[in-house]
């Protein structure tokens, strides 16, 4: 039941509040979850990464040899990046295979790191 309470504001300046936004405002947890997938492009190793893998899929030893990194730091920044789940992740044998998940979030991640950048994607 999601009944919007009406609050009094200390400044009243002459304008009313669009419908539904003390709602939606009280609903921290919708931040923090955009909150988090902007930390994530908070990083430029993570965002090459994460571009990289809406491109393809990887392993971590290959993400680590293209971006010239250790296999240990590519998995750090993974587990972050998969943790916001902008990544998805299978297991075939001992290897693990990394790409963009096919969430409305990381579609968009993908769409605004590539217009910043001014670039299109691979063919």
């Amino acid at each position: 039941m999601n009944q919007e309470v009406s609050r009094v504001l200390p400044h009243q300046h002459g304008n009313a509040l669009p419908e539904g936004i003390e709602t939606e405002i009280g609903k921290t947890e919708h931040f923090r979850l955009i909150a988090d997938v902007f930390r994530q492009v908070g990083d430029p190793t993570r965002v090459r990464i994460f571009w990289l893998l809406c491109h393809c899929e990887e392993c971590v030893t290959n993400i680590a040899a293209l971006l010239a990194m250790s296999g240990p730091a590519v998995s750090h920044h993974l587990r972050s990046l998969k943790d916001a789940r902008l990544l998805v992740a299978r297991r075939e044998g001992k290897e693990v295979y990394y790409r963009a998940s096919d969430s409305r979030e990381s579609l968009l991640l993908h769409q605004m790191i590539e217009q910043v950048m001014q670039i299109a994607c691979p063919k």
